[in-house]
């Protein structure tokens, strides 16, 4: 199958922002997905972005009852490890059902390891649902470590009443 990987354009927005509910969907989270296109928008390609994001596009010839050009999308963003230094975190990597097993989803977790060497990242950082094995499988294909099992680490985050909680004990200036 033919398929381009390129940079997200402003005009992408719509098309990730359908993708990122149907991935919501897949992990059995719609309820959570509560971004819209305009916040990708403006969080995205603005003066200091906040993620970047990679897209798959086919030529429609190939597959015209679909009614996409854009049939996945990688968004990642870079972090700091006070061991490594400079590291890139992919907070998504999604292909359409139909269009998997045909070296998008690889084209995808490639160039975004391409783009992060390229920034001198000495790591790609990603997160998979215990229940994924088919995802899980993928990156440790790949070379992926499990963190989770090989150095026992956990994954935590606040958010709601718990975020709101803890930024209300901040020391006052």
């Amino acid at each position: 199958m033919n398929f381009r990987i390129r940079a997200a354009q402003r005009e992408d927005c719509r098309d990730i922002s359908r993708m990122i509910m149907e991935l919501a969907v897949f992990e059995k989270m719609a309820e959570q997905a509560t971004l819209s296109h305009e916040d990708l928008e403006r969080d995205g390609f603005c003066t200091n972005p906040l993620f970047e994001c990679l897209v798959a596009e086919v030529p429609e010839e190939d597959d015209p009852k679909v009614g996409y050009k854009l049939v996945g999308y990688a968004l990642y963003f870079y972090t700091y490890s006070t061991w490594k230094g400079r590291c890139v975190y992919v907070e998504d990597l999604y292909v359409m059902p139909e269009f998997r097993g045909k070296g998008i989803g690889k084209g995808l977790i490639s160039k975004v390891a391409q783009v992060g060497k390229e920034r001198l990242c000495a790591r790609l950082q990603l997160s998979v649902l215990d229940w994924n094995t088919s995802s899980l499988n993928f990156y440790v294909a790949k070379g992926a470590q499990d963190l989770t099992a090989a150095e026992g680490w956990h994954f935590l985050r606040f958010d709601g009443g718990a975020l709101d909680k803890l930024a209300n004990e901040a020391p006052k200036d």
